[in-house]
C-alpha cells in the first residue's frame, strides 16, 4: 500500500488532468499548463472560445506547443509504474516469502532480510526501500524542472524566429518604397528635361530663322557692295556721280532698318526650385505604415515633411 502511494506521488506531475492518466503526445497551453494533445482538442470540440480547462484562461488562438521532454518522461514515468505495480504484486520475496523490505542498489533489486545476508549479494550495498523511494523521487523530480528550462529555450528559439521573419519582411518593405521614390523621381527627372528641351528647341528655332534671315540681307549687300565697286571703277565720273544722287537709299541704311535681333528668354522657375514640389509628390505618393516600416525610415520622410512645410515659407 506504501508503495502504491510512493508511486503516485512520484507520477503526479506525468498525469493528464483530464484523462487522469499518463500523458499521451502532451501540448503545452499558453498559460503553461499540460494537456495530451487529444484530450485538448477534444475539450475545445464543442467550446466557442478556447480556453484552459484547469485554470479557464482563454486563448484567442489555438497556440499548442508540443512538449517532447514530457512525453519522454511520461513513458519513462509509465514503465517505472508498472515496475511497481509489478514489485507490489511482488511484494514478499519469492524465494523467502518475507517482507521485500531493502533495495539492493548494486543489482537495483529489492530483496528481504535473508536475501541481504546470502552470498548472492554478499558485499553489496543496501538502503531501506523507503530511503530508496524517495532517491528516485528526487531524481524525477530533477527531470521534471529541467521541463521549465526547456520550454524557455523552445520558446526563445521561437523569439528569434519572430523577429527574423519580423525584419525580413521590414527589409523587403523598405526596398519596395525605395523603389517608388527612385521611380519617382526618375520619371520627374524625364518629365523636367523634356519640358527644358521643348523651351530650348522653341526659342532657338525663332533665332535660328533671324539669323538665316541677317545672312540673306548679307548676301544680298555683298551684292550690291559688288555692283558698287563696279561703279567706282568707271571712268565716267558724270555718269558715276547721277547713279548715286538717284539712289533712294543707301546700302548702310538698308542694313540698319533691316536688322533685329530676337530675343529669348528660359522659364526657369520650375527648375531651380524643382526638390520642394518633387518631394511633396513623393510623400503623396508613399504612404507607409506604422507596423510595416521601420523607425529609421520614418524619421527620414517625417524630416521631409518638415522640409517641404518651412522651407518654402523661408522663400
Amino acid at each position: 500500500m506504501a508503495s502504491r502511494q510512493q508511486g503516485e506521488s512520484l507520477t503526479e506531475g506525468l498525469i493528464c488532468p483530464i484523462c487522469q492518466d499518463f500523458f499521451t503526445d502532451p501540448v503545452t497551453l499558453d498559460c503553461g499548463l499540460n494537456f495530451c494533445h487529444s484530450c485538448i482538442t477534444q475539450s475545445w470540440e464543442n467550446q466557442e472560445i478556447n480556453s484552459c480547462p484547469e485554470c479557464n484562461q482563454e486563448f484567442p488562438q489555438r497556440n499548442l506547443k508540443i512538449n517532447q521532454a514530457l512525453t519522454n518522461l511520461a513513458k519513462i514515468a509509465q514503465k517505472l509504474s508498472l515496475k511497481l505495480q509489478e514489485k507490489e504484486s511482488m511484494f514478499h520475496c519469492e524465494e523467502h516469502e518475507k517482507e521485500l523490505k531493502l533495495f539492493c542498489e548494486t543489482d537495483k533489486k529489492l530483496i528481504c532480510v535473508i536475501c541481504r545476508d546470502s552470498r548472492k549479494h554478499g558485499e553489496h550495498h543496501f538502503i531501506p526501500v523507503k530511503e530508496a523511494v524517495e532517491i528516485y523521487q528526487d531524481r524525477v523530480k530533477s527531470s521534471l524542472d529541467s521541463l521549465t528550462a526547456l520550454e524557455l529555450k523552445q520558446q526563445q528559439k521561437q523569439k528569434i524566429s519572430q523577429i527574423q521573419e519580423e525584419s525580413s519582411s521590414l527589409q523587403t518593405h523598405v526596398k519596395s518604397e525605395f523603389t517608388k521614390m527612385h521611380q519617382i523621381l526618375t520619371e520627374k527627372e524625364q518629365s523636367l528635361l523634356r519640358d527644358l528641351r521643348e523651351q530650348e528647341e522653341n526659342i532657338l528655332k525663332t533665332m535660328e530663322q533671324n539669323l538665316c534671315e541677317f545672312q540673306e540681307n548679307l548676301n544680298s549687300i555683298q551684292k550690291k557692295f559688288s555692283r558698287l565697286e563696279k561703279q567706282l571703277e568707271q571712268k565716267d565720273r558724270v555718269l558715276f556721280l547721277k547713279e548715286e544722287v538717284s539712289r533712294k537709299t543707301r546700302i548702310s541704311d538698308e542694313a540698319v532698318n533691316d536688322a533685329s535681333l530676337t530675343d529669348g528668354v528660359l522659364s526657369t522657375e520650375k527648375f531651380n526650385s524643382l526638390p520642394f514640389p518633387v518631394w511633396r509628390e513623393m510623400l503623396d505618393a508613399i504612404k507607409p505604415g506604422k507596423a510595416q516600416i521601420s523607425s529609421y525610415v520614418l524619421i527620414y520622410i517625417l524630416n521631409f515633411r518638415l522640409l517641404c512645410i518651412q522651407l518654402p515659407k523661408a522663400a
